[in-house]
């Protein structure tokens, strides 16, 4: 049986290349994953954010766009990592480039 480490790079992997792919897609987990951050809930943010990068961008070109070392932003996108609203920012906007997308927030009843 596979190790569970295992499974969860294959699926990371996966999620990669089909944002890299599948331009719909890659739209659809940035809206996620801004959804998720507004909403409260980083952790999952982050998560989605990860794959993005590797997707679009990818973390070394992504350092030196926003001026951070590549060691420093693996590290924020860990499960563990606290990333700063500045440096989050950051990625969201290198992610909307990569994807040459603009976001339009829009505030509903709950």
């Amino acid at each position: 049986m596979d190790q569970p480490q295992t499974r969860v790079r294959d699926f990371a992997d996966t999620v990669a290349a089909r944002a890299q792919n599948d331009p719909a897609f890659a739209r659809a987990l940035l809206a996620e994953a801004i959804t998720l951050f507004v909403d409260g809930e980083p952790e999952s943010a982050k998560l989605i954010l990860c794959d993005l990068v590797t997707a679009t961008v990818g973390f070394e070109a992504l350092a030196d766009e926003i001026h951070k070392p590549a060691k420093s932003l693996h590290r924020m996108q860990s499960k563990s990592g606290n990333p700063t609203l500045t440096n989050v920012s950051a990625i969201f906007a290198a992610i909307k480039r990569a994807l040459k997308v603009e976001v339009r927030a829009q505030v509903v009843m709950a």
